[in-house]
């Protein structure tokens, strides 16, 4: 069992949660992600590494309760446990060697951005971040991106924040005026980051996307977080999360996370009444 040292409220559907954990604190790195489930009948969950205290054995993950399960996580409070975290899982982000990088973030796929942002800061890489959002209501961790960003942009689809753009309307005007990055690298939506490679590939810069099918068993051994990259499946749970953005069949990989949307919407559902009677 592994105990909730901490819980947080980020935004109405989005929770922090730091998790004692030792073993997988000692060899998480940024680009990492754990599977856990919240007790032994419980799906399993992939969720990325948001942080970690190497010091306290603790790691921090941000998720957002959209289905059934990080409903259940959710409705945890601090000092309680879930069943299970195996991990860290899949391979670190590459940090190591790169001078200029922005980093672009949409949504709660800034939680995964922002150990990323971290992690290059620490290696002494300029950053330039980019956090999309649809509102402001939905901005979460600008304080720790601006500590660790050379530079900061948030938008909002509705101008109630920072600029009313989408993503990709800031990093053109940086590529446009001549700024130039070793690498961009994308993590939201998968539909943001297609866009986020369109955006960079007249510019000829490499593009690291972040890519989070649906995982079961997190060990490249039941395929369900299969990808065509370049021409050739690849497993994210194994070969990724992260692969060239470039290469990556975007459409194929929406169209098969498409396939889910009905069963995930009856087993939220289901949940929502669940917990509506547990309250009760």
């Amino acid at each position: 069992m592994y105990r909730i040292i901490k819980r947080e409220q980020l935004g109405p559907a989005v929770v922090s949660m730091e998790i004692e954990a030792p073993a997988v604190a000692k060899r998480a790195r940024a680009g990492q992600f754990i599977i856990l489930r919240v007790d032994e009948e419980g799906e399993r969950i992939p969720l990325t590494v948001a942080g970690y205290d190497r010091a306290a054995g603790t790691v921090r993950i941000i998720f957002q309760a959209v289905g059934a399960s990080t409903m259940q996580l959710a409705a945890k409070v601090q000092g309680e446990y879930i069943a299970d975290f195996v991990g860290p899982l899949g391979k670190p982000t590459e940090v190591e060697g790169v001078e200029r990088v922005c980093v672009v973030g949409g949504g709660v796929g800034c939680a995964i951005a922002l150990p990323v942002v971290q992690a290059l800061h620490e290696e002494g890489c300029y950053v330039h971040a980019i956090a999309g959002f649809r509102n402001k209501d939905l901005v979460i961790l600008e304080d720790e991106f601006a500590a660790s960003s050379d530079a900061l942009q948030i938008v909002t689809d509705d101008g109630s924040y920072g600029a009313q753009d989408n993503v990709t309307m800031p990093l053109k005007a940086l590529l446009e005026r001549g700024e130039r990055f070793d690498r961009v690298i994308a993590i939201g939506p998968l539909i943001m980051m297609k866009f986020v490679v369109e955006a960079v590939r007249p510019y000829d810069i490499p593009v690291v996307v972040s890519m989070n099918p649906i995982m079961i068993d997190g060990t490249g051994m039941c395929g369900g977080c299969r990808l065509t990259v370049g021409g050739k499946t690849k497993f994210a749970c194994v070969d990724g999360p992260e692969f060239d953005g470039y290469a990556v069949e975007f459409d194929e990989a929406m169209s098969r996370g498409n396939m889910y949307r009905d069963f995930e919407a009856h087993a939220r559902e289901a949940a929502c009444n669940l917990l509506a009677k547990e309250v009760e």
